[in-house]
């Protein structure tokens, strides 16, 4: 027989080509279906081919007639082509056929299933190269102790694996804190748990330390969603009473539309602690999506600063001695003075003071309170009673809309800077007839009842001027919602003119 020929007949068996084809075909179809695995796929089709060179080689060394040590490269090669073809059908099994059948077992099920059959081939190579298992497993306790002893980490690391996916301490997608380290669990292997935190970083955990060491698992409780509470801390003055700044939050927050917030359990507000000079609130509400705490909490801080400063409660910090120098007055006079003239331009684009003279209007500029709103706030809420309040847009979008049966809303108009709502409450005490919401971050100026009071007794006629504005623009809602023509809108503004101006005049007692 020829050189060539003892190589081939060595090197090509009746079972190469069928195993050939086999692993070809298992790689293609992984290659097609496991877009994000195609690399390890290509590494071990690499690994299995090189294998094969291994075995030619082994073939080459027994033409020459070194049997010994073309044996030892046959059986390396076909240890190493052998586990290569097991790792090809570890992945179509685990990655492909059984998540077609909507089982979808654990990584570390795949890692164990995969090392019990990378050891059963080494066995059985062993058994076939004509080693007796049995005496190896009776002479070799010594050399298991030392290799256990050895490997004593990473079987603490496989068990632990196990452990943590037997008892379900934590699963895929939940989001853990292990020390300082917080995250969402994305793989759980044979030797290290993977978490992706926040900022985009992958933080491996040995399994045995999960194991040894407490964590904790955020935002789950039994037969709840998942939702983790969170804690908005902020300071006021001893001089505000609690009953006061709790109101003020609370019925922000409860009426606001904030992502990510949930509705149930209700945020609540709370006195933790009075020390320093000032009482120390959080606001507690919970947090339905993990992974945007920050953002929300930041939310969540500008709706509590924009109510408080709407009930005239100042933030304040612990006491502290500091030095500081006083302000000169003529700064302070300018920056009022500016303030002033901003002031009167917003309130001469308001049709409600367009009759009015410039003194009147520097007058009610004086008596205008800052009024800010964050986005989602309900400004003023469809029923209830009024606060005879003022509403001027100084910047952001609010929307109108009507509630109607089964809560659903009908749009009637969106505010912008320049406009004006809250009239009817103001004038005439009735409750609100539609809502108001802020569309983005707005800030109002507030006119309060007493303010305008003082100008409408000093120059009564005013009355009338207002009476004609409120008219039209009540029944310009009317025609929203009844579809009125412009002839039945006539008709209506001349009915209700001598009402509107009665009611006016009794209201403020003219």
């Amino acid at each position: 027989m020829s050189f060539w020929d003892n190589t081939i007949q060595f090197f090509w068996r009746e079972e190469s080509l069928p195993v050939l084809v086999m692993t070809l075909c298992i790689s293609f179809l992984l290659f097609n279906f496991l877009k994000d695995d195609r690399k390890s796929v290509a590494n071990t089709l690499v690994f299995f081919i090189a294998c094969l060179f291994i075995q030619f080689v082994g073939a080459l060394v027994h033409a020459l007639e070194f049997i010994s040590a073309s044996s030892v490269f046959r059986e390396a090669g076909l240890i190493g082509s052998g586990i290569a073809v097991i790792r090809l059908w570890g992945l179509l099994v685990f990655r492909i056929v059984l998540p077609s059948l909507k089982v979808t077992p654990p990584r570390i099920a795949e890692d164990i299933f995969v090392i019990i059959a990378y050891v059963a081939w080494f066995l059985v190579r062993l058994r076939y190269a004509g080693l007796d298992l049995g005496s190896i497993v009776a002479t070799s306790a010594m050399i298991t102790a030392v290799v256990a002893f050895a490997m004593q980490d990473t079987l603490g690391n496989i068990l632990g694996g196990l452990a943590l996916q037997l008892d379900n301490s934590i699963e895929i997608g939940d989001w853990i804190k292990v020390d300082d380290i917080s995250g969402k669990v994305v793989d759980i292997r044979w030797r290290s748990t993977l978490v992706e935190t926040r900022n985009w970083e992958t933080v491996v955990f040995p399994n045995s330390q999960l194991m040894k060491n407490k964590f904790l698992v955020l935002g789950r409780r039994t037969d709840q969603p998942v939702q983790w509470r969170r804690w908005v801390w902020f300071n006021v003055n001893l001089g505000t009473t609690p009953t006061k700044v709790v109101s003020a939050v609370e019925n922000a927050i409860l009426q606001a539309e904030i992502n990510n917030v949930a509705k149930t359990p209700a945020p609540s507000c709370v006195l933790m602690e009075m020390d320093k000079g000032c009482a120390r609130y959080a606001l507690r509400y919970w947090l339905t999506d993990l992974a945007v705490d920050d953002p929300t909490d930041a939310a969540v801080r500008w709706h509590v600063y924009t109510a408080l400063k709407r009930a005239n409660i100042q933030l304040t910090v612990e006491e502290q001695n500091v030095h500081f120098i006083k302000e000169n007055e003529k700064y302070e006079e300018a920056v009022h003075e500016r303030e002033m003239v901003r002031r009167v331009k917003t309130l001469r684009r308001v049709e409600l003071f367009s009759q009015m003279t410039e003194d009147e209007l520097r007058k009610l500029a004086e008596s205008l309170k800052y009024a800010p709103f964050a986005k989602g706030n309900v400004i003023a809420k469809q029923g209830t009673p009024a606060q005879h309040w003022l509403f001027i847009i100084i910047n952001g979008e609010a929307e109108v809309y009507l509630e109607l049966e089964h809560g659903e809303k009908r749009r009637l108009n969106t505010l912008s800077k320049g406009d004006f709502f809250g009239e009817m409450s103001l004038m005439t005490g009735s409750p609100r007839v539609a809502s108001v919401m802020a569309r983005t971050d707005v800030e109002c100026y507030r006119l309060d009842k007493d303010a305008f009071e003082d100008i409408l007794r000093e120059r009564p006629s005013i009355a009338e001027e207002v009476a004609q504005v409120l008219v039209a623009r009540r029944s310009q809602l009317d025609t929203a919602l009844q579809n009125l023509d412009k002839e039945s809108l006539n008709r209506e503004i001349k009915q209700r003119h001598n009402e509107v101006l009665g009611t006016v005049r009794r209201f403020f007692g003219l």
